[in-house]
């Protein structure tokens, strides 16, 4: 009598068991299931992905700014205090006394406007 309820009782775990198993393998196969897996390794991948790219960002720019020094260094540009000011920069400070830059000056209010335009995209 036990022999055949143990028997009894170990083939009903065993349905139960296999029953929730198959359940569980068909709720992972739905379309729905497939899709949020998918979505989810796909977020995973960027997140690799851009960690892996900021890595390498940020290794070009100290290799970049080593390179720099290095060339600076070898070309004297880091050693001479006594270099003159960039040529930018006095180009700019000419350019502030023409009356075109001027906005209140006599001049200008006198200038044909279409000479000057301040018209960007005129051209494109």
């Amino acid at each position: 009598m036990f022999r055949r309820t143990f028997w009894f009782t170990t083939g009903v775990a065993a349905g139960v068991w296999a029953t929730t198993k198959v359940n569980r393998k068909l709720k992972q196969l739905t379309p729905e299931s497939l899709a949020a897996t998918a979505a989810n390794k796909a977020l995973e991948t960027g997140h690799r992905i851009k960690d892996r790219a900021v890595g390498f960002a940020l290794d070009v720019r100290d290799n970049m700014a080593q390179r720099e020094e290095e060339l600076g260094d070898a070309l004297g540009i880091n050693t001479d205090p006594g270099l003159p000011a960039p040529r930018r920069l006095a180009a700019i400070e000419n350019n502030r006394n023409d009356p075109k830059y001027i906005e209140n000056s006599r001049i200008s209010k006198h200038v044909d406007p279409t000479t000057y335009s301040y018209d960007r995209n005129e051209d494109h």
